[in-house]
């Protein structure tokens, strides 16, 4: 066994390849870039390293630099984890020529499946069934155009050498074609330094269900069995499960049969991933094959009971698979949900900032939550905002479905929004539930996950307003009386003479709703809604809240970030704050108007020139955060008067990007 492990990654991966190693006996060496000086991956490790700059391109890409590193501090391996340098044919050669093991497949199956074209004619000849597509070396844009009008549309284009849905757009019409080309030939670029392009067929109602294979020196092989990774939002995997829900024993067998075809074909060692789309006639078409370790890879190991990591320590030492395809079996459910830092009634966009409150749920053996990050952490613009993996297991998918709902609820984050009430509310929909699965689920079920109806709003109503107005109880300083029994003591609208009246505007999802409360006593409300009368009272302790409305006891859980809240009850969550009354005082601004940066990021390309009239809805300016791409466009008809930033240039959030004059 190795002497000294090296991991080439960051954050929570680097974490849990310390914690297995740790159990192994292996002592570790994280490096760290400036960002990254008091990272929990940099805690946790024997050892650690500074190798540069917060850009991962001067310092996590650094490949000769990981290399030195490891010949200082004596490592003889490295374990890549996945993203960087995981799947970098160069990285591993350096390894190699270094005397340095590689955790992971050997150089030559790394480019062989590093190329989604030149995957895809190997897979073709050992029978593993494709998607109809083009994927040849005549990278011309009429080429790949016309390949897409004869297959016809919709259709999809791919970075041949991405993956985690970079490079990637779907184009649903001919017109659309030479721009989703251009940016996603732009963000493979940016992502890979590769922009060579592959375009398949875009089945409209597949699911993403992938095989996770395993292979030693000796020649053997197995499959763990199957996740389906269907929940996806742009092509990034939002819930996982294992095992893939409806799948038949004999589906199931194919599959992995299938996908260790795909591995031996290319003489495959350790772990890897080989992704298929699932069609709902019961065919399977091979997508692409991941050479390392999966982000999912969890859920996995809670069906199998095994531990992946160390099944790639041991491969790569030499030693043989612990366990035969018989051996394996799959035991219960497990889902992955990716808690995320970004705003999804936002496009999305990704968020930075601290993490000035942070409690996950208790881990035991039904709950398991993978992170890199502690409270007082910083998400920066630098890197993938992801925050943890939430992953849990019970005995089949309803009960751990119910265990999955009820960890999101207790997932506390204050200080950035986050993805966990949307993550609650998509598992907690009936479709999810009823295995209504298919890539495009999140769209299909926006009504549902998005909560934004004013029948929702309503029903949650009661309970947002008693959240503000007990949260507003416990923060505020009552006391300027040493009285108890003083009405000055009081912070419930007591006025002289006058019923305990006021009113509470409740902000949710870009509404105002107003509620009239009178104060009954100290502890009971009356509520007035639209005209009907709910007498509501209840306690908040800590994040729990018990509300009576009417008779009706509720309980839910109640998170607040700064003036921000997210209340978790059995229907829904929703994210919402006490709409404070605008003086004004923020009202004026320049006739010229301006489009502000949404987020933090770079300026990547500006579209138009300065003074260019342009019609509304024109690309002006496209910005870069945290491996994502937003694009800012004309709010109307007009031009663009002046750009305050150039190619290249670092932004912060909220800053005015440019002047835009509307045309008379």
């Amino acid at each position: 066994m190795f002497k000294k492990l090296l991991i080439a990654n960051r954050g929570e991966i680097c974490c849990r390849v310390i914690k297995t190693a740790r159990k192994m006996g292996i002592p570790t060496v994280a490096v760290y870039s400036d960002a990254d000086a008091n990272a929990l991956h940099v805690q946790m490790a024997d050892e650690a390293v500074h190798i540069g700059g917060p850009a991962a391109k001067d310092s996590y890409l650094k490949a000769q630099t990981i290399i030195d590193v490891c010949n200082e501090v004596g490592a003889d391996a490295v374990h890549p984890g996945y993203g960087f340098l995981s799947e970098n044919a160069k990285f591993a050669d350096l390894c190699e020529a270094n005397n340095i093991t590689f955790v992971g497949p050997p150089t030559s199956a790394i480019e062989a499946m590093g190329s989604k074209s030149a995957a895809k004619s190997i897979m073709e000849k050992a029978g593993v069934p494709l998607v109809p597509g083009y994927h040849g070396e005549d990278q011309s844009e009429a080429i790949i155009k016309k390949a897409a009008d004869d297959m016809g549309y919709p259709v999809l284009l791919k970075a041949a050498a991405g993956g985690g849905g970079k490079g990637m757009r779907q184009v649903w019409s001919e017109n659309e074609f030479a721009g989703a080309l251009a940016a996603a030939k732009r963000e493979a670029i940016s992502s890979f330094g590769d922009d060579t392009m592959l375009v398949e067929k875009y089945l409209t109602q597949p699911r993403h269900v992938e095989i996770q294979v395993f292979c030693d020196k000796h020649g053997n092989g197995v499959y763990l069995f199957e996740r389906d990774c269907s929940v996806q939002r742009r092509h990034q995997k939002v819930i996982e499960e294992a095992p893939a829900p409806g799948l038949s024993d004999d589906i199931r067998k194919a599959m992995g049969e299938a996908a260790l075809k795909a591995a031996k074909a290319i003489n495959y060692v350790g772990a890897g991933t080989v992704e298929f789309l699932y069609d709902v006639d019961g065919s399977f078409y091979f997508m692409e094959m991941n050479t390392r370790l999966q982000v999912e890879h969890p859920v996995t190991e809670m069906i199998t009971g095994q531990d992946l990591v160390q099944w790639q320590l041991d491969v790569a030492a030499g030693e043989p698979l612990p366990l035969s395809q018989e051996q394996l079996k799959v035991n219960g459910h497990a889902f992955e949900a990716r808690v995320y830092a970004e705003d999804p009634d936002n496009d999305f966009l990704p968020v930075t900032g601290q993490l000035t409150y942070l409690q996950a749920p208790l881990e035991n053996r039904h709950v398991r939550v993978d992170t890199g990050v502690r409270r007082g952490d910083e998400v920066s613009v630098y890197y993938d905002p992801m925050i943890a993996k939430l992953i849990v297991w019970d005995e089949d998918r309803n009960k751990a479905l119910n265990r999955l709902t009820t960890a999101l609820a207790d997932y506390h984050i204050n200080g950035m929004t986050t993805n966990l009430p949307f993550l609650y509310n998509l598992a907690s929909t009936d479709a999810f539930r009823n295995v209504e699965l298919d890539t495009g689920f999140i769209d299909k079920h926006q009504d549902k996950i998005f909560v934004n109806s004013e029948h929702d709003f309503n029903q949650c109503l009661p309970l947002m307003v008693l959240a503000i107005l007990l949260n507003k109880k416990q923060s505020q300083p009552q006391a300027n009386s040493t009285d108890l029994s003083s009405p000055w003591h009081y912070s419930n609208a007591w006025r002289a003479n006058e019923h305990h009246t006021q009113t509470v505007a409740v902000a949710v999802a870009g509404e105002s709703f107003s509620v009239t409360v009178t104060h009954v006593d100290a502890e009971q409300f009356e509520l007035n809604i639209d005209g009907e009368d709910l007498l509501v009272s209840g306690t908040l302790e800590g994040n729990a809240l018990i509300a009576n409305v009417n008779g009706h006891r509720q309980r839910a859980s109640l998170v607040v970030h700064g003036s921000d809240m997210s209340l978790y009850t059995a229907q829904s969550a929703l994210h919402f704050s006490e709409d404070v009354p605008d003086l004004g005082i923020d009202d004026m601004q320049d006739d010229a108007g301006g489009l502000t940066a949404p987020m933090n990021g770079t300026v990547v390309k500006l579209m138009v020139a300065a003074d260019e009239e342009v019609e509304a809805d024109t690309p002006l300016l496209i910005m870069e955060a945290m491996k994502m791409e937003h694009t800012i466009k004309a709010p109307a008809k007009g031009k663009v008067t002046e750009f305050f930033f150039q190619e290249g240039e670092l932004v912060d959030g909220g800053a005015e990007l440019l002047a835009f004059e509307v045309a008379q």
